[in-house]
């Protein structure tokens, strides 16, 4: 049976590093400082965004949204020490840096991959919020939504961060959604189904992700690591096979570059997917209490706006097509795509006559106000909703099993490029809430990631942590995440990596401490329901406050 090694000075295991959390004055005073400054820098940022485009914000709309957004970002900090703290585990447990260095190090790549981020996993999860949702967050139902799955989401990974289990925060927040949605719905007055206010659709396919990935991390790991071993034999080169016998060893130049290599991978992956969820959902509350503002991408250059015009009316030729000849009044379309959107039903000749209609009416306004820049304030929230109803309801149509058979390439192309204007005019993150997430996901790096560090390299094998399993769990967690983000897909680094540092630890010959598996299995399960539940009480809680004071 392996053994753990013992420190020849010391007697204790030779990998039990010591993890010396004690910051220097100056370096607290600096940590604040960039908490202060960033939270000054969004503060100032909404302001000179409403003022530039005539909408003022009340001072108590400016300070709920305030409260809204330091949630939001607080939710982003706990991520960063809950989850990157898997990032460091492998460097600081191989001493290829010490434990400041390496969160510090962590932290900026991350900060790195916050700024480098399309923004597709953002959108991807806020499509599991229930329409009605969506097309009325300013509403306060759609507040109550908000503050109960931040609140939710960050309580859990608080609790979880506590005890010390590698908890997913993609997990946890996906979980928050889902209960919000049927708590919505199951509350909502007339709903004859708790399950109609969720996206299943959608929420199978981001749930085929978090359930995928750990197992991919597992395997991949696991042959990767049994790779290394056979290569080790063949040349006779036993060194990523072996673990620091003391405590000041430290690897060989070559495998310190590749392990501190992939540790700015594993951190600059976590940073460009899982920052995005903290900025989707930020900018659900932005659209909320600043509309004119948010609701629109009003820094896309006049230049395009024929080009929308143009991709708008040749989608709407195509969907009226195949609308059978449907007659539709122009009041009734808006409600037939929401009620297609909440049933997840394209098969209505109604929807593509509604589709047309809606998308002939864009294409008029746009050309009409000249760019969305222009757009006034009154008509922002509706033109943004009929964008929203048009393109997600044109995504059901284009993924639908007679997709192909339907539409011919040249029609396909033509929506395709239409649902590409719609996206660009909807979905974007202004950089300051990049920038701020950025900071809040960096920082929390730094702080409160000693639990999970231990939990990862030392309670998972049971053996010391040698540089090929380090090297092996992080290579497959980053390619994982990385690949994930690509399609815009959310994935959790915890799960994937502590699934390759399992993997790798079979993959060494090494065995797996049963008491901590079971631990974060029981954790992986109860983690969705009981985001679920939580979310979902407390979305009832402030619902109830809200009709009770009459807020709305």
């Amino acid at each position: 049976m392996a053994t753990i090694a013992l420190d020849s000075v010391s007697g204790e295991p030779a990998n039990r590093v010591h993890l010396d959390t004690r910051h220097h004055p100056i370096a607290r005073f600096a940590f604040f400082g960039v908490i202060a400054a960033g939270l000054v820098y969004a503060g100032v940022s909404i302001v000179a965004d409403t003022r530039g485009v005539g909408e003022s914000l009340a001072l108590g709309v400016f300070a709920f949204l305030g409260l809204a957004l330091v949630i939001a970002l607080a939710f982003e900090f706990v991520n960063g020490f809950h989850d990157t703290a898997n990032a460091v585990a492998t460097v600081i447990y191989t001493r290829s840096m010490t434990p400041a260095i390496a969160v510090v190090w962590s932290g900026a790549f991350n900060f790195l991959g916050v700024m480098v981020s399309t923004g597709a996993v953002a959108y991807s999860i806020i499509t599991l919020l229930p329409v009605e949702l969506i097309l009325n967050i300013g509403s306060a139902a759609g507040f109550a939504m908000i503050f109960a799955l931040l609140l939710a989401a960050v309580l859990w990974n608080v609790a979880t961060w506590y005890v010390g289990i590698p908890n997913s925060s993609s997990h946890t927040l996906i979980g928050s959604i889902l209960g919000v949605g049927l708590a919505n719905q199951l509350i909502a007055a007339g709903s004859k189904t708790g399950t109609s206010g969720v996206d299943w659709g959608q929420a199978e396919k981001v749930l085929s992700a978090l359930l995928f990935s750990p197992f991919l991390g597992f395997v991949a790991a696991l042959i990767l690591m049994f790779a290394v071993r056979v290569v080790s034999k063949r040349t006779k080169n036993q060194v990523m096979l072996q673990a620091p016998k003391a405590r000041e060893d430290r690897p060989p130049f070559l495998v310190r570059c590749l392990l501190i290599f992939t540790c700015t991978a594993v951190s600059f992956a976590h940073g460009g997917n899982d920052g995005q969820k903290g900025m989707g959902l930020i900018m659900l509350i932005l659209i909320g209490c600043a509309p004119t503002a948010y609701a629109l991408n009003r820094t896309m250059p006049a230049s395009e706006t024929a080009g929308f015009v143009l991709t708008a009316n040749k989608a709407a030729r195509v969907f009226s097509a195949h609308g059978d000849g449907t007659d539709i009044l122009a009041n009734r379309a808006r409600s037939v795509l929401s009620d297609s959107l909440q049933k997840r039903n394209v098969e209505d000749p109604k929807v593509y006559a509604a589709l047309g209609q809606v998308s002939r009416e864009l294409a008029t306004e746009v050309s009409q106000y000249g760019s969305l820049a222009k757009v006034p304030a009154e008509a922002t929230r509706n033109l943004r909703n009929d964008m929203y109803l048009v393109l997600d309801t044109s995504r059901m149509v284009t993924h639908a099993d007679d997709t192909a058979t339907r539409f011919t390439a040249s029609d396909l192309q033509s929506i395709e490029s239409y649902q590409a204007s719609l996206e660009k005019g909807t979905r974007y993150i202004p950089v300051w809430v990049k920038v701020t997430v950025a900071i809040a996901l960096g920082l929390g790096t730094m702080v409160g990631w000693k639990r999970i560090v231990v939990t990862v390299g030392e309670r998972i094998g049971k053996t010391d942590f040698t540089y090929g399993m380090g090297a092996s769990a992080e290579l497959v967690a980053a390619s994982t995440i990385l690949l994930a983000e690509r399609y815009g897909m959310p994935v959790s680094t915890t799960h994937i990596l502590t699934s390759g540092v399992a993997g790798a630890s079979v993959g060494q010959g090494a065995g797996l401490q049963k008491r901590t598996l079971r631990n974060i299995g029981l954790a992986w399960i109860l983690t969705l329901p009981a985001a679920m539940i939580l979310s979902g009480g407390l979305y009832w809680l402030l619902l109830a406050l809200v009709r009770a004071f009459h807020l709305g």
